[in-house]
């Protein structure tokens, strides 16, 4: 309510007041398409197709706007305006956690009063004449009600209107509307019913092929077979998130089951295919790395021809999946959760993904201060010397300055180049933390109206480094 009734609501006003109603409008559609078509994909993110000015909003909605509302506003509203919306948001995510210490709260109390000293911007433009609001009064009292009753761990009133859908809404829909209590309930035993026998069926294979296959496998006196966990991993390809059930362990990664078809599989080939000339010099130098581990060397100044060659097999993948521990996003048993990173030329037969991630240098500084971002071009991995390599062909980005962006609270970074030529690696999957999701720094100048996200990681000279594409990346990055 106080984001997308308050906050959204102001700026667009605030717009269209200070720019006049044609010129606020042509804004507000700029953000829009930033927002549409500029933010490159990453598991979980939510388009809007027809904006962000639709009517029957949802929390959800509010939810996935919060990801990349921010980075849209930046050069088309004032400074002030800015940092109310990144204290909100902060306010939000760290309420939000699944538990919360005292240092939680005390950067919970910050965030609340630098959102009071910036809200006073809707004021001083004439926006607003008060900000005496229920719906905001209310987050005075997280503090005290987190202290006496703990961490809300996610309540929302989405999660009973939900449940209010399921459970009142549609049996009310489906009954005749007159002495609909019996019915009601009626539906919603029956439905149960089925839903439990579809889960029975399911485990005990019996939900597989047609109906008819299934009656021919019966006449032919065949026993259905429960599915493995097998069956399960390789027809899951196309899920890119979701909760995962494990041990606790900070982070994992491992390349996707299935390998690409379609490549060489020696390096020149190889090379040839992804339009990377360069792909065997750097799998050189980082076969160097790997023989030369306590060298105090920089691969980088090693001549080449120092280097172990390579001429073997190569394996392609088009995806990694990496595991990590995040209790306070939708995780399953041990608080693990689970996000596919994509590297493929041409997905899902209409544009080419190659997405960012966070790779670790140093895991005694936190956040981006021990982490850089890179792009995946290719993911493969080859046997040398009887070891097997897990790897990934990445784009560097490098930080812009020491420090978070003083506006909006994100790392900014820029692709890193070699003269004219982008700063290509090979690295090992292991030293990948999980994905990176980068916002465009769009400045003040208007979008084109024919820009395609696919375009964005290698249009814009820099690019904010999100913390709210989920709760796990803003505790990673929030305190850095």
């Amino acid at each position: 309510g106080t984001f997308k009734d308050h906050l959204v609501t102001w700026v667009n006003q605030y717009l269209i007041e200070e720019h006049g109603e044609a010129r606020g409008l042509d804004i507000i559609q700029d953000i829009d398409r930033r927002i549409i078509s500029a933010v490159p994909p990453f598991p979980g993110l939510r388009r809007f197709p027809d904006g962000r000015d639709f009517a029957q909003w949802t929390g959800d909605d509010s939810k996935s706007l919060m990801k990349v509302y921010l980075a849209a506003i930046v050069g088309h509203v004032p400074v002030d305006m800015v940092k109310c919306i990144s204290a909100f948001l902060d306010f939000c995510y760290i309420a939000r956690r699944n538990a919360i210490s005292a240092e939680d709260l005390n950067s919970l109390q910050d965030a609340l009063t630098r959102f009071h000293q910036y809200r006073d911007i809707f004021i001083h433009t004439g926006i607003r004449i008060d900000i005496s609001l229920p719906r905001q009064h209310s987050l005075l009292h997280y503090f005290r009600s987190i202290r006496l009753f703990g961490s809300p761990n996610g309540l929302c009133s989405s999660i009973t209107e939900s449940k209010h859908i399921k459970a009142v809404k549609e049996p009310w829909r489906r009954s005749s509307q007159y002495h609909a209590l019996v019915q009601m309930l009626r539906t919603i035993s029956r439905l149960d019913k089925l839903a439990t026998t579809r889960r029975v069926f399911t485990k005990q294979g019996m939900m597989e092929g047609s109906t008819s296959s299934y009656t021919a496998m019966v006449l032919w006196g065949v026993r259905p077979q429960p599915p493995t966990n097998s069956d399960h991993n390789d027809n899951d390809e196309d899920q890119d998130l979701g909760p995962v059930s494990g041990p606790k362990v900070l982070s994992s990664i491992e390349l996707a089951k299935t390998p690409a078809r379609g490549y060489l599989h020696d390096v020149d080939g190889l090379a040839q295919i992804i339009n990377q000339p360069r792909f065997p010099e750097v799998l050189w130098r980082f076969l160097w790395d790997q023989v030369n581990p306590d060298s105090s060397r920089s691969p980088h100044d090693v001549p080449l021809d120092e280097c172990p060659r390579f001429g073997g097999h190569i394996t392609v993948y088009h995806s990694a999946i990496a595991c990590f521990y995040a209790p306070s996003d939708l995780c399953g048993t041990g608080g693990m959760y689970r996000e596919r990173i994509r590297s493929t030329p041409d997905w899902r037969g209409e544009y080419p993904r190659y997405d960012t991630v966070f790779v670790e240098t140093n895991t005694e500084l936190p956040g981006m201060r021990g982490m850089v971002v890179a792009r995946v071009l290719l993911f493969f991995s080859f046997s040398f010397r009887g070891q097997n390599y897990p790897c990934a062909l990445v784009h560097w980005f490098v930080p812009v300055g020491g420090e978070p962006d003083d506006e909006t609270g994100m790392w900014v970074v820029r692709p890193e180049f070699e003269g004219n030529r982008r700063s290509l690696a090979v690295i090992h999957i292991d030293c990948i933390a999980r994905g990176a999701h980068l916002l465009p720094v769009f400045g003040s100048s208007f979008l084109p109206e024919d820009f395609h996200f696919s375009d964005s990681l290698h249009a814009f000279r820099g690019y904010f480094v999100s913390r709210h594409a989920d709760h796990h990346m803003y505790e990673s990055l929030g305190s850095s």
